[in-house]
């Protein structure tokens, strides 16, 4: 599949910002009275934040190819 230079900056771009966002929702939960309690939650973001971090690597790697 083919991509412009500029496609995969904004998706970049859209990585990043959700990227600050599931980190502060980590932060949050991790700051309650009771972070037990939302393990499944911090979890899942952990695992997006590991997913969305690949996804700008791949996305890195494939602008400097071009």
């Amino acid at each position: 599949m083919e991509y412009t230079r500029d496609g995969l900056v904004e998706a970049r771009r859209q990585i990043d910002s959700t990227l600050r966002k599931l980190r502060e929702t980590v932060k949050t939960l991790r700051g309650k009275e009771n972070p037990e309690r939302y393990k499944s939650q911090i979890t899942l973001a952990e695992r997006r934040i590991w997913a969305f971090e690949l996804a700008n690597f791949l996305i890195e790697r494939e602008i400097d190819d071009m």
